[in-house]
């Protein structure tokens, strides 16, 4: 047997031959005592419990580099390890490189697969709708030419079904089950669990009106329900919007497991937080409140993160601000204590919409300023910026206006941070704030650069203007890219003009949105209805409205004058 010593080599005589095909011309011995030391047993299972938490928050890239290093340590891992590997890339969605793991599992002298490596694999290809290839995998198990040996059983099965269900491909879940569902029958009908994924997979599929009629089915056929069943039927009574049979599933979940003594059958925190979206979305605030309260009386139940959010997601669907921020304190209580019941950035985002609503700037920069210290997980750029348009908005709703300064200055420490502009109203025109247009020193267009290189040192724009002083263009520093060209040749034409009764608001948004340098503004339109053409008038930069600014502690103070100045108009 010339592959026993390959899997378990004898302690008193080492393989020397292990290395045989290795390229290094380092001495053997020194070899065999850094790979193979006896004072550095592999510790494969802290490996384990490390390709899952690196699993959890979707870092396969690390995964595989400390697989390759474990591999250079120990020499060959493990069947679990490397499932657990084929785990990490299906989780991931990588199922080119769980097929590629599978191969490397399946080569002579390596650890071999088993059953569930096959229904790893198979829960992988059908979440990514490679169904073909699942059911080519399920051949050749059942015609015995996989490696390994597998068995057929309902464990491949069961992984490939839930996938299917899942995606909501019922057409093929039920050819998966036509085709080998005596595997999962049990005293000659389908299993409970096979029912309960068909009912997943209706409701996924948009259809949980069917789930529920398969309802009736489990009942003619004297099927036991377990918590599964309830909770997908309440699922699909919520996805109906048929909350009261919904509550008629929770009663008689709740009443038989009390009459039968089954602890299994009490209702989970799934099925509390699967009624709280229901009468969240129905607004149904005394049903809210009264879930609730059932779930803080059960002391055997574990009130998790999610469920906490769920709560707090209800009530403020419901209206009730009070309610959600006494939920969300209790939360920020607890995390305290156990760092698992750290907000998610979902939940500050939630809480900020509902204040920012109300035109509560400052709980809104409270909750800005602790989105980043203290939740949980990662702030996408996405979610960073909605927040940052939500403390703008508070700020907009609370009478002032809000600037996004730090995109005008390329910050990248925060792209909307707002600043205040108490001296500006948006609806004033443009011409109260605007610099005339000689103060900006135009150029003649049929100059060359080579004479005025100079200028563009100091200013970043520059207006060109024609013959007759007519505004025709802009000239930017960053165009000036031959001497010996005229300055017309170069420049951006049309400019971007605005009439004199233009508000200020609408200047803003251009140069914000836009990323105007310089906004020109002219005294009135020409007969086509545009400006371009236009005797200019004035101007207005990004600077001029950096310097208008000012940091929020300094408006505080003039906050007062900037209401009685809105109550005025």
């Amino acid at each position: 047997m010339p592959q026993l010593h390959a899997i378990l080599p004898l302690p008193s005589k080492p393989l020397l031959h292990s290395n045989i095909f290795s390229s290094s011309s380092a001495p053997i011995r020194r070899r065999l005592q850094r790979t193979f030391s006896p004072a550095k047993p592999p510790n494969l299972k802290r490996l384990t419990s490390r390709i899952v938490q690196l699993t959890r928050r979707r870092q396969l890239h690390q995964i595989l580099e400390e697989i390759e290093g474990a591999k250079r340590e120990y020499g060959k891992l493990n069947t679990i390890v490397m499932n657990a590997v084929v785990e990490a890339c299906v989780h991931c969605g990588d199922v080119d490189m769980a097929l590629n793991i599978y191969h490397q599992m399946t080569q002579p002298h390596s650890c071999g697969v088993d059953t569930v490596t096959y229904a790893t694999l198979l829960k992988g290809l059908g979440r990514a709708r490679r169904i073909d290839e699942a059911f080519q995998l399920l051949e050749s198990v059942e015609q015995g030419n996989a490696a390994g040996k597998p068995k057929l059983s309902a464990q491949l099965i069961y992984g490939l079904l839930n996938a299917l269900t899942e995606a909501g491909d019922l057409r093929r879940a039920n050819g998966l089950l036509a085709r080998y569902g005596f595997l999962l029958r049990e005293g000659g009908s389908p299993s409970i669990s096979t029912y309960n994924l068909l009912m997943k997979g209706y409701t996924s599929a948009g259809r949980p009106q069917a789930a529920i009629n398969l309802h009736e089915e489990i009942l003619h056929l004297g099927l036991e329900h377990d918590r599964v069943t309830y909770n997908t039927l309440i699922f699909a009574c919520v996805k109906t919007e048929n909350l009261d049979a919904a509550i008629h599933f929770f009663e008689e979940m709740k009443d038989k497991a009390q009459r039968l003594c089954r602890l299994d059958l009490y209702p989970d925190v799934l099925t509390y937080t699967t009624l709280l979206k229901g009468f969240g979305h129905a607004k149904d605030l005394h049903s809210v409140l009264k879930i609730v309260l059932d779930m803080k009386s059960r002391h055997d139940l574990f009130i998790d993160r999610t469920a906490f959010t769920a709560m707090v997601d209800a009530m403020l669907n419901c209206g009730s601000i009070k309610g959600a921020l006494c939920i969300f304190g209790e939360i920020l209580k607890r995390a305290g204590a156990n760092v698992d019941f750290r907000p998610k950035p979902h939940l500050y985002l939630s809480m900020m919409r509902a204040f920012s609503a109300q035109g509560d700037y400052n709980m809104v920069k409270n909750l800005h300023k602790r989105l980043r210290p203290d939740s949980c997980g990662t702030i996408s750029p996405a979610v960073q910026q909605e927040a940052d348009h939500l403390l703008m908005e508070s700020a907009l709703n609370d009478g002032q206006v809000a600037l996004r300064i730090e995109a005008l200055l390329g910050f990248n420490k925060s792209l909307f941070s707002p600043y205040l502009l108490p001296q500006v109203l948006p609806g004033e025109p443009i011409e109260s704030i605007m610099a005339p247009f000689e103060t900006v020193r135009p150029l003649p267009g049929t100059l060359e650069l080579k004479k005025v290189v100079m200028r563009f040192y100091r200013d970043p724009v520059v207006p060109i203007i024609d013959d007759w002083g007519s505004c025709i263009g802009l000239l930017h520093r960053e165009d000036c890219c031959e001497m010996n060209a005229r300055l017309s040749a170069m420049m951006r034409s049309p400019p971007p003009c605005v009439t004199t009764t233009t508000s200020v608001g609408h200047v803003v948004d251009l140069v914000l949105e836009k990323k105007y340098k310089m906004v020109i503004v002219v005294k009135h339109s020409n007969l086509n209805g545009t400006t371009h053409g236009s005797r200019a008038v004035g101007v207005f930069t990004a600077q001029q409205l950096v310097n208008l600014m000012a940091p929020v502690p300094e408006v505080v103070k003039q906050k007062q004058t900037v209401c009685r100045r809105l109550t005025m108009v």
